[in-house]
């Protein structure tokens, strides 16, 4: 019995799913717009002007020149507060911690990447006040990198 009654429920919800949707494609199709005329056919327009002559925009913003460990400082300084705190040197790292886990098995764990970070970051914190200092974050910069050596043919130039 009792599958009858679902049965006959299925079958009522299918009927009310379809009556909808086919009101609903009904209703988009009325809204639709109507054929518009060839373009060829409208009659051009002039366009409008103004005078400009006198009208002058803001100034335009001055950019401060910065060094280039100004600039890492500052992605790393997302408060903008001029410090560095282990939550903000951690929050950068999750990417770079994705892109050494390429495939994703995690046989680098979270926690070995974070102890690494941690061990950074308190080498370069000198007061151990558990922030960083322009000063002190200079100090967790990657080294520079090495000049690529030139090409090792003895050929003269012609």
């Amino acid at each position: 019995m009792n599958r009858f009654v679902l049965g006959a429920l299925a079958a009522l919800v299918m009927v009310s799913v379809g009556l909808f949707w086919w009101q609903g494609r009904a209703a988009v199709e009325r809204g639709a717009p109507l054929p518009q005329a060839p373009v060829s056919s409208i009659a051009p327009q002039e366009m409008p002007s103004a005078d400009l002559s006198e009208i002058d925009g803001p100034e335009l913003p001055e950019a401060t020149e910065q060094t280039r460990e100004q600039r890492r400082f500052g992605r790393y300084d997302r408060n903008r507060d001029g410090r560095i705190t282990r939550n903000e040197m951690l929050s950068t790292r999750v990417d770079g911690f994705r892109k050494l886990d390429q495939d994703g098995n995690n046989l680098l764990t979270f926690e070995e990447w974070a102890v690494a970070t941690v061990t950074r970051f308190d080498g370069a914190d000198a007061n151990q006040d558990q922030a960083l200092t322009p000063e002190e974050f200079r100090k967790t910069a990657p080294p520079p990198a090495k000049a690529k050596p030139g090409p090792k043919c003895s050929c003269k130039p012609k």
